[in-house]
């Protein structure tokens, strides 16, 4: 009888797995932080013989490699891959036995799309399927997306992306779990997730690959592609030269006086505490980037690539979790961290900064005074309904944008507060007057504010 695994990695939207019998186990896209993986191997008392990677990864810095040399399992990576490193170059059709006391096998299967060498592993149980993992190909109700590798592949790689699913279904059972690693919030998917589980069965009804015609689903995945995060740019490369193991130790603690200088130096110090608690006091000229949101995922599209961060948290468990998180994107080591209350964080002398927040209804109350609303949302968001009169500059940008701000006290909203409060802390670091919006959007029309759609 087989297994499969889940491992989240949710605050990037991914999953790994790991899927065997009773003595040995494969997986699949691990995380970087290989520990969890090796923890759930011990959990079921199983050896791990293989790590299989789908594709070179540009959303996060694969642990595969470490956790093949820790473990002694053979690595599998798509033979069309130039990586650095010593591997086993999988090509389509290529079988790999994992448990041959429980009749189980591993079948490559070539499915590009997402990337040119992207590869799909269907696990075979007596010789019937019962499980693919799709990677970045088929996903739940939509696919991978295909424009992260080259311009000028991005719509050939489309159609890639729309063969490659038509072949999964005319080979592999409708029973077939399909087991996708993006898909759950992450931004290599080019659409929608809808459920958390799916079969090959399910998908052929449902996902947009199945449902329109080649030419209709190109065009539509090609028009509903939304902004790249900026640090994937260094993520293939990282995965294609062979990631180092990771440092999980503390990083050095740092006093008010070092935070102050780390400041006064240009670089980032971002406070990890809950939104509400940072716009009640804080240090100065700090980015607030939630601990519980997409840390990683913000944190690595807005600071210049290698630009040392120190960490502020609220606790040494919230900081570890915090460098758990970003060691994933490869920001390895914090340059320094410190932990407690502000108050701490701050001279002696120097006062918090604070800035208020708001709902709706209360910037509804405001409209006509001259106060600069801020859409901070992407553009695919903004697409769906804006409220008039808004500005738009996109989180993600804003950092670099900031001199398009119009004059006056600056009204920032999102799709729910989170991503309004990393550009409140902004914009309040440069000195701002700002109120962040810390509501969801749909109460913006009812609370009375015109919102208008493209």
């Amino acid at each position: 009888m087989f297994f499969v695994d889940t491992i989240e990695t949710a605050g990037l939207g991914n999953r790994s797995y790991l899927a065997g019998g009773e003595r040995a186990a494969v997986v699949v896209d691990p995380p970087r932080d290989i520990d969890r993986v090796i923890a759930a191997a011990v959990r079921r008392g199983v050896r791990i013989s293989h790590v299989v990677e789908t594709h070179v990864h540009n959303d996060y810095v694969t642990g595969g490699l470490e956790l093949a040399r820790v473990t002694g399992a053979a690595y599998l990576v798509p033979a069309g891959a130039a990586v650095s490193y010593a591997r086993v170059p999988v090509r389509d059709g290529d079988r790999h036995e994992i448990d041959p006391a429980a009749g189980l096998v591993l079948r490559a299967l070539a499915t590009p799309g997402h990337t040119p060498h992207h590869t799909s592993y269907a696990l075979d149980e007596h010789g019937t399927a019962v499980a693919v993992f799709t990677g970045g190909s088929l996903l739940i109700g939509t696919v991978g997306r295909p424009d992260l590798v080259e311009p000028r592949l991005t719509e050939p790689l489309a159609r890639a992306q729309h063969a490659s699913a038509h072949r999964l279904a005319a080979e592999l059972p409708d029973t077939t779990a399909v087991l996708p690693t993006h898909g759950f919030g992450s931004f290599c998917s080019a659409g929608r997730t809808a459920g958390e589980s799916t079969t090959i069965g399910a998908e052929k009804t449902s996902n947009e690959a199945f449902t329109r015609d080649v030419d209709t689903f190109v065009a539509d995945l090609l028009a509903g592609l939304d902004d790249v995060p900026a640090y994937y740019a260094h993520m293939g490369p990282a995965n294609t030269a062979g990631p180092a193991p990771v440092d999980l130790t503390p990083p050095a603690l740092a006093d008010a006086d070092e935070i102050a200088v780390r400041l006064a130096a240009g670089e980032w110090v971002v406070d990890l505490r809950h939104r509400l608690a940072f716009a009640d006091g804080h240090v100065a000229g700090s980015v607030n980037i939630e601990a519980e949101g997409q840390l990683a995922t913000y944190l690595a599209w807005l600071v210049p690539w290698g630009r040392p961060v120190t960490l502020l948290a609220d606790s040494a468990e919230q900081l570890a979790a915090a460098q758990r998180e970003l060691v994933r994107v490869g920001i390895d080591r914090p340059a320094a961290a410190a932990t407690g209350e502000p108050s701490g964080w701050a001279r002696e002398g120097e006062a918090l900064a604070s800035f208020p927040q708001a709902t709706f209804s209360d910037l509804a109350e405001r409209s006509g005074d001259g106060v600069v609303v801020l859409d901070v949302r992407r553009d695919a968001e903004r697409a769906t309904g804006f409220i008039e009169g808004s500005v738009h500059l996109p989180v993600h940008t804003l950092h670099r944008r900031l001199h398009e701000v119009p004059e006056g006290e600056v009204w920032v909203h999102c799709a729910g507060g989170m991503r309004a409060a990393i550009a409140a802390s902004l914009l309040d670091a440069a000195g701002r007057r700002v109120v962040a919006v810390d509501d969801a959007f749909d109460a913006a029309e009812k609370a009375g504010l015109t919102v208008r759609a493209r």
